[in-house]
């Protein structure tokens, strides 16, 4: 062969193997994703960011103990894109993914993956197995903070309830939540600026007068507060440097590590409104995910991540355990107690979920609990009797499938229960709801604008061992869910990308869930309140559709708040029977992402909010701030939703005051009253007219 074919043919082996190369270097990747342990009652669930081939058998992936075969039950899941291993032994074990289930052209990021089968839930034995636990995990691509929530079966205990006067807008019927101002039908409680607790007299409605109040100068920041007969609670967070409160409590000296915040309760009684005194307090170290109160006992769930990502030195022993401090043990800020932490199985994320639960009738002594999980906690749902905390699973930094773990509760003891796995992330606590002793949730799985991994909806249904046991799958491909809600045997869920899907589902057989109905409408709810078992009311936007210029979908555009009512008398066909628009573009009230500035009056079907509006200057992008206030309607099956008072005030300024903006309503008797941060103002009920202001 002359020196010029060899020139050739070396040329085309070099292009091939280089083509080759490339192929293989960009071969599409598959992402596999699970958690690293399981309890010996679940099944393990492997998702993949792929599909399985079609003609792939799920008995050509196999499991391994101690490096042998094992008998092991494989089953797909929907769409072939998760593969399930049934229950095991307690042991370890490895699953083995063969290179060509994906297909040829698909290479698996990880082809044997290792997990281990938990007998049980128990404390550590020692700090060994928290640093082994610390070694393993990796930080996943997500923001630090934490998402504070706005956010039995759900029953939307509303403002009033048969009281004379309001309690906040909670999720559960028997489990209070915590708000920023509370009333007592006597007295308001607030704290709204964050450093003082104010205490405003309203018996006389035409003279209101301050009580007391309880400044807060050791750099405490109260967010917000139960009141509980003749005891305040108040929960916000101080810095660790400092100390503890200002009850002669010295800190730890540990200085090699940073700290976090430490959230604290602090229990006031207040007898005497005109001097409230502080009679216990205990806090731990980490930022609030959530806080509930069932009768005397409150619970605090904290979520603690130790900068263990954010310095060189590695931290060991004591620096990688939660802080907690407890007035009524006369102790500085310590480490929590091993024999009080436990690691939650699937747990991937270094951090920790702390629970600390307060007899608020304990007085001065006793009565309270801390422990701590290692397994993040990012959402919450409480019921009369179960905790749930959501963790996310991430693949490839972006957000992925969830953990739902499940507590039992017995006054201030806290017990782990079960886990399980779940396709996609869970919104808040509106998507999570229990019944019956089932746990349902709405989860969306995928990315708007990814057509590699499209979003998608689901419904699971879960049995008290949280055993997944019904499912809706794939509901409004490529949208988001915006809200939802769980009212006995029917679900609610609004989902949104151009237009504002409401299904209603049947979930009152928990095997056989079923959409019954959907309707398409412009704009979105992001939160949805119950009347009665036919109506719901939507807090949103509404949306327009504009045309793009680049072509492809049509670009939306938020416009003004929109208020509306939901007929779902005929669950197959549900309509939007009422609407209100409010405002313009910019226009926004505190309603639509925090449930608590719900006003409602029960008997005199009364719906208010807090509100800023605003409009856009004509043929201008400019948004004019045009007033600011309080918006109440009357919300009725019958009559729809009409207009009852309109407490806002024309603006002046380009901008709020925020010291001045109304931050809650409530009602007490036949008045209502606005609380904003520096006043507070007070109306008649029939009618609305003012009746007196206060300074405060």
């Amino acid at each position: 062969m002359n020196k010029g074919k060899w020139i050739i043919v070396c040329g085309a082996i070099g292009t091939a193997a280089a083509i080759v190369l490339l192929s293989v270097l960009f071969w599409p990747k598959v992402g596999v994703t699970s958690t690293k342990s399981v309890l010996a009652n679940q099944p393990l669930t492997v998702y993949f960011s792929q599909p399985v081939k079609k003609n792939a058998e799920a008995s050509m992936f196999y499991v391994t103990e101690n490096r042998k075969k094992i008998p092991a039950q494989l089953s797909y899941g929907s769409n072939k894109t998760s593969l399930q291993i049934g229950e095991l032994k307690p042991g370890n074990y490895e699953l083995h993914i063969p290179s060509n289930v994906f297909g040829t052209w698909k290479r698996v990021e990880e082809k044997v993956l290792s997990f281990a089968v938990l007998e049980s839930v128990r404390p550590v034995t020692s700090i060994k197995e928290i640093e082994k636990f610390f070694e393993r995990v990796e930080p996943n691509g997500r923001d630090e903070s934490i998402a504070v929530e706005s956010s039995s079966e759900d029953k939307a205990s509303s403002s009033g309830g048969g009281a004379d006067h309001s309690q906040t807008n909670q999720q559960v019927a028997g489990v209070d939540e915590a708000d920023t101002v509370k009333t007592d039908s006597g007295y308001l409680y607030d704290v709204l600026n964050g450093s003082s607790l104010i205490i405003t007299d309203i018996r006389n409605p035409h003279g209101m007068v301050h009580a007391g109040t309880v400044d807060f100068p050791d750099g405490f920041t109260a967010r917000e507060l139960y009141v509980d007969q003749n005891k305040v609670a108040v929960i916000g967070g101080k810095n660790l440097d400092g100390t503890a409160s200002n009850m002669d409590v010295n800190t730890t000296e540990d200085k090699i590590m940073p700290m976090q915040e430490l959230s604290v309760i602090r229990v006031y009684d207040v007898t005497d409104r005109t001097n409230p005194r502080l009679i216990r307090e205990t806090g731990a170290e980490g930022y609030v995910i959530g806080t509930r109160k069932i009768g005397q006992y409150l619970y605090m769930i904290t979520n603690n991540r130790p900068f263990y990502w954010f310095t060189d030195q590695v931290p060991k022993g004591d620096q990688l355990l939660p802080k907690v401090y407890d007035s009524a043990a006369n102790q500085s800020v310590q480490p929590i107690n091993l024999d009080k932490v436990s690691i939650l199985p699937g747990a991937m994320e270094p951090s920790y979920s702390v629970i600390t639960t307060l007899d608020l009738e304990s007085g001065e002594s006793a009565g309270t609990e801390t422990k701590a999980y290692l397994g993040s906690g990012e959402q919450l749902y409480m019921s009369v009797d179960h905790i749930y905390l959501t963790s996310t699973l991430y693949q490839d930094q972006q957000q992925g499938n969830s953990e739902v773990f499940k507590f039992g509760l017995a006054g201030t003891q806290v017990h782990f229960l079960n886990a399980a796995q779940l396709k996609g992330s869970i919104l808040n606590q509106f998507s999570m709801d229990e019944h019956d002793g089932y746990f349902r949730t709405v989860t969306t799985e995928g990315n708007l604008w990814d057509e590699q991994n499209k979003a998608k909806n689901h419904l699971f249904i879960l049995d008290e061992n949280m055993r997944q046991v019904g499912s809706v799958e794939d509901l409004a491909v490529n949208e988001r869910i915006y809200s939802a809600r769980f009212i006995g045997d029917k679900a609610y869920m609004v989902t949104f990308r151009e237009t504002d899907p409401l299904f209603v589902m049947d979930v009152a057989d928990p095997h056989n869930p079923q959409v019954l109905g959907e309707l398409k409408i412009p704009g979105f709810s992001n939160y949805l309140h119950p009347i009665d078992e036919g109506h719901l009311i939507g807090f949103g936007y509404e949306t327009v559709a504009k045309k793009n210029p680049q072509g492809g979908a049509p670009i939306i555009q938020t416009r003004g708040m929109k208020v509306s009512l939901f007929d779902v008398t005929d669950f197959t066909n549900p309509k939007e029977k009422a609407a209100e628009i409010i405002g313009g573009t910019g226009t926004y009230s505190s309603v639509q992402h925090d449930h608590h500035a719900l006003f409602i009056h029960p008997s005199r079907h009364l719906f208010g909010f807090p509100i800023a509006v605003y409009q856009q200057a004509k043929n201008d992008d400019i948004l004019n701030l045009q007033s600011s206030g309080a918006m109440i309607y009357e919300i009725t099956a019958e009559r729809g939703i009409i207009k009852a008072a309109d407490l806002t005030e024309r603006m002046t300024n380009d901008y709020m005051d925020w010291e001045k903006e109304i931050q809650r309503l409530l009602y007490s008797g036949d008045t209502v009253y606005t609380v904003s941060v520096n006043e507070i103002r007070s109306y008649a009920l029939d009618g609305f007219a003012p009746l007196d202001t206060l300074a405060k």
